[in-house]
């Protein structure tokens, strides 16, 4: 019924709240470490902008021309084999619980910036896990709870994006960037190399518009307002996003930029003292739990459809009658985010972790387009979204991806080796589907 379906603002809004996260807040100082001057570093935003418009149009026609519950697991299992739905979908997991880690470490950097000491990286480990394990607990309460604390935390997280954005208004306090606008003769190749280790941290602040997969059956005139939400949605992003930075770039400066980690808590308290850095860090703390918080209650539900159809063990899917919890699901994961944030630690090194294994999920699902154009040709033409200028946006899109995932393996000094790391976790999740399917097809066999 149309009163059920979302309208454009509706949509738009979905647009805008599925991609604004809390790596703005830490990533754009790593985007600028590798920025060998202010033209990469701009650029690689705007690019990146640009990208997740691409990739947003994408899946959306993906969703349209199959809207199925599931998202990439189903779409990988119909275009691909189902060891290759299997391994990505997993990879994804994967990738959540090292976003979910890298994300926590911000708050922490924020947290700690409030108490006098010298604070590490395992100490800001141990207190995301902390709060990792705060949220593994409400969630353990039920959907009821989470949900609540979800949204009055999300209300921080755009409140913070405004903040920075005023202080723009205080040229007083403005850095001399006059060094770092001196244009050096640095060649094309090192500018492109720095574009695209610049882009990984970029990459990590634009994601979350994949999620439009799951809209494509829910939108009004889908033909005209999911182009449009999208359209709007990622202008909305691209302008905020370039005018944090151009926050963080006038006040805090380009070159300083490199080497602050809590580069927002340098920013409000150049602007508005001690006392405002100490109350932005804390709501920024809260916005980062609403973070946390919502990977926690949506990933051990893809875990638990993968146990209910027999991908992974039955244990998977068991849910606890009274609270409706997929307890073991949602255990595996939390667990999962521990390991991962004492295994590398540094946000660095979970960035380019999680991202190299993104490139594998968002090229593959955002290639089964052709796939699905080809099967699904009756469903030109019945109203369905249809994008324009194909196949120019997919193609822009798993060039830039395939672009990001070399510039992550080329880097492999640095980021310890990420992309064979990541390879290596793709192959054991591809032998655990065929172990898996082995022991289903004999347990198949013994039942006969």
């Amino acid at each position: 019924m149309k009163q059920n379906k979302l309208n454009l603002f509706s949509f738009t809004m979905i647009v805008v709240g599925l991609v604004i996260g809390m790596g703005i807040f830490r990533a754009a100082a790593t985007s600028a470490k590798y920025a060998i001057n202010p033209s990469v570093y701009f650029s690689a935003w705007i690019i990146g902008g640009i990208v997740a418009l691409c990739g947003a149009l994408t899946y959306a026609e993906i969703g349209s021309r199959y809207p199925v519950t599931g998202g990439y697991y189903k779409v990988f299992a119909k275009a691909y084999h189902p060891s290759i739905a299997f391994a990505i979908n997993c990879l994804i997991l994967v990738s959540n619980a090292a976003s979910l880690s890298g994300v926590a470490i911000i708050g922490s950097g924020y947290i700690l910036k409030l108490f006098p000491g010298e604070w590490n990286d395992i100490h800001k480990a141990i207190l995301s896990s902390i709060a990792i394990i705060i949220f593994y607990i409400i969630n353990l309460r039920g959907l009821k709870m989470s949900s609540i604390a979800q949204n009055i935390l999300m209300l921080i997280k755009i409140g913070m994006i405004l903040v920075l954005i005023v202080a723009l208004f205080f040229p007083i306090h403005y850095a001399d960037n006059s060094v770092a606008l001196q244009l050096t003769d640095s060649g094309a190749m090192n500018w492109i190399k720095s574009l695209g280790m610049s882009l990984v941290a970029v990459s990590f602040t634009y994601g979350g518009y994949q999620q439009t997969i799951n809209f494509g059956n829910e939108v009004d005139k889908p033909a005209k307002n999911i182009p449009r939400g999208i359209f709007i949605g990622i202008a909305i992003i691209i302008i905020l996003y370039l005018l944090v930075n151009l926050s963080y770039y006038n006040i805090v400066g380009f070159d300083r930029m490199k080497g602050e980690r809590e580069i927002a808590y340098v920013v409000i308290d150049k602007v508005f003292g001690e006392k405002g850095a100490i109350v932005f860090s804390a709501f920024l703390f809260l916005g980062v739990l609403a973070y946390v918080n919502g990977l926690l209650m949506s990933n051990p539900r893809v875990m638990y459809a993968m146990g209910d159809d027999g991908s992974l063990p039955a244990i998977f899917a068991k849910k606890n009658e009274k609270t409706a919890v997929f307890s073991f699901s949602l255990t595996v994961f939390a667990a999962a985010c521990i390991i991962i944030l004492f295994f590398m630690q540094q946000f660095e090194k979970i960035l380019a972790f999680t991202i190299f294994l993104d490139c594998f999920g968002m090229v593959l699902s955002s290639a089964t387009i052709f796939w699905f154009r080809k099967k699904t040709k009756h469903l030109d033409g019945t109203g369905i979204y249809k994008m324009k200028l194909f196949p120019l946006f997919p193609l822009i899109f798993i060039a830039a991806y395939t672009f990001v995932g070399i510039s992550i393996a080329m880097d492999y000094k640095n980021n310890d080796y990420a992309a064979l790391t990541g390879l290596g976790v793709l192959v054991v999740f591809v032998i655990l589907y065929f172990l898996f399917k082995k022991k289903k097809d004999g347990e198949s066999k013994n039942e006969l």
